[in-house]
């Protein structure tokens, strides 16, 4: 969970913490939470989507909500979207043109989405209808790896952390093989994407082709592999080859033509490869074993690279900082992206019900607008005295005769009954009533950040994160400008 409490602290109730089985030493800091859970992570099957519902998820594939691949209006487009249930997905949109027969789409959809692991940003679902063809995946809040080692504007990505992409990426292409899907298409740095504890993961959908021909590669002939320039079919050596250009990017910070640094590499001239960025966080055998592996990725004949599994074995003894986790060295504090968060913000991260209580009493209706009825106004008058008074079962009845007979909708009324649900363990209730808190009020930062309260306590903490950044963007808002 990183560096968010497990607990529930103060109030009614209190959920212990489960520390887990002894770690054993030699199991690295950074894989013991994740260590043999590929085939058996939490997610649900493979789901068929309707049209309608990907739409209202994504508003419609509103532009605002486009998140693509590669940082632009690609032909494939992916967008940000929401379900009924608030599970945060991304949505990856076909032309029609890649995938004319709707059938065999979903059937390799099914296959892809057969896979799970934690390395993968998994696949959850797809819709063919009519002539959209349209993948959902589990969405990854902390953007990808071309925007933190190509774009960075505060913390440019440490050597530890990206050899720690490297093994995760290997790891991901090791396990996809090992269940039959050797093929990747296009494998470059925007299909790496980070989860809400800074972990990369491979994106799931570069294991489907992007079109019917077979096309697996984009235009820039320089990053291709050759056998792919000379047959146009795309082979898991091709892949490997693709993972040698991903650790030249790693390594020098710049997208570097394979030939040109391969001539860099012959003539001795390494650190003309490297990011300046990067000196003084390794030693010479560092760069020479990453360079040597890289090396053997690119040749150019195809049976000379190495396996995936023979990757994840050379990765290992290189790995740095093993002990601190990918949040720390990603330079995420507590909480998902570069958030200060204030005290309110941090109550709620924490989950320190007793400081919500006293703010959700403190605040009172301030922010509710209406009047309300002397028909409904005794009900509230109850809710609010067994609310203060900590009897939040007698709450729950109250407010729910408030909502149900009143004739206002208070964000208020729907905030303190979402609190009251979170107490009494409801956490499925608290969701739909902090949902509907922002429904009443849509700018209300309260209302986002008790839905990430209720999200931590589903166990679903990339919607979490996320709910958590937009109650952050929606506070800030509301401060005063000094």
């Amino acid at each position: 969970m990183g560096c968010r409490s497990s607990k529930f602290t103060g109030c009614c109730s209190t959920v212990a913490e489960d520390n887990g089985p002894t770690q054993q030493v030699e199991t690295p800091a950074f894989e013991a939470e994740q260590d043999d859970k590929s085939e058996v992570i939490d997610l649900p099957a493979f789901r068929e989507f309707s049209l309608e519902q990907l739409s209202v998820a994504t508003c419609g594939f509103s532009e605002e909500n486009i998140i693509s691949e590669h940082g632009e209006k690609a032909p494939n487009i992916v967008y940000k979207g929401k379900l009924d249930d608030q599970e945060l997905i991304a949505v990856k949109r076909f032309n029609i043109s890649a995938w004319p027969d709707g059938r065999q789409f979903m059937e390799e959809a099914k296959a892809v989405g057969q896979l799970r692991s934690y390395k993968l940003a998994n696949l959850l679902g797809g819709c063919s209808e009519g002539e959209e063809r349209l993948l959902v995946a589990e969405f990854m809040p902390n953007d990808t790896l071309a925007k933190h080692l190509f774009h960075w504007d505060s913390h440019e990505m440490k050597w530890s952390m990206r050899l720690r992409v490297a093994y995760y990426v290997a790891q991901a292409l090791d396990f996809c093989t090992s269940k039959g899907r050797a093929l990747y298409h296009d494998l470059h740095s925007y299909r790496i994407v980070f989860d809400a504890e800074g972990n990369p993961r491979l994106s799931c959908f570069g294991l489907m082709k992007n079109s019917r021909d077979g096309k697996s590669y984009s235009t820039n002939l320089a990053f291709t592999p050759p056998e792919y320039l000379r047959t146009g079919r795309v082979t898991p050596e091709s892949v490997i080859y693709s993972f040698g250009t991903l650790l030249l990017d790693l390594f020098s910070g710049k997208h570097i033509p394979p030939s040109h640094a391969l001539d860099l590499i012959r003539s001795r001239k390494i650190q003309m490869l490297v990011d300046s960025g990067l000196e003084g966080q390794f030693t010479n055998d560092d760069d020479t074993e990453f360079v040597r592996l890289a090396s053997r990725c690119l040749q150019y004949e195809p049976r000379e690279r190495p396996s995936p599994k023979s990757l994840v074995t050379a990765l290992i003894p290189i790995q740095r900082e093993t002990e601190i986790s990918s949040r720390e060295l990603m330079g995420f504090p507590c909480g998902g992206d570069a958030m200060a968060l204030s005290p309110l913000g941090e109550a709620f991260l924490t989950m320190d019900l007793t400081a919500i209580h006293e703010m959700l009493e403190e605040l009172g209706y301030k922010d509710d607008e209406g009047t309300v009825t002397e028909a409904t106004l005794s009900s509230k008058k109850r809710g609010d005295l067994a609310f203060r008074h900590k009897d939040f079962e007698a709450a729950i009845k109250c407010y729910t005769q408030f909502i149900n007979v009143g004739t206002v909708d208070s964000a208020t009324v729907f905030a303190r009954r979402s609190f009251s649900y979170l107490i009494s363990d409801m956490p499925q209730q608290a969701l739909n009533d902090a949902v509907q808190a922002q429904v009443v009020s849509p700018v209300w930062h309260i209302a986002s950040y008790l839905q990430a309260v209720a999200l931590f306590a589903l166990g679903r903490e990339n919607e979490a994160h996320v709910a958590l950044k937009e109650g952050y963007i929606l506070e800030e808002k509301r401060r005063p400008i000094p």
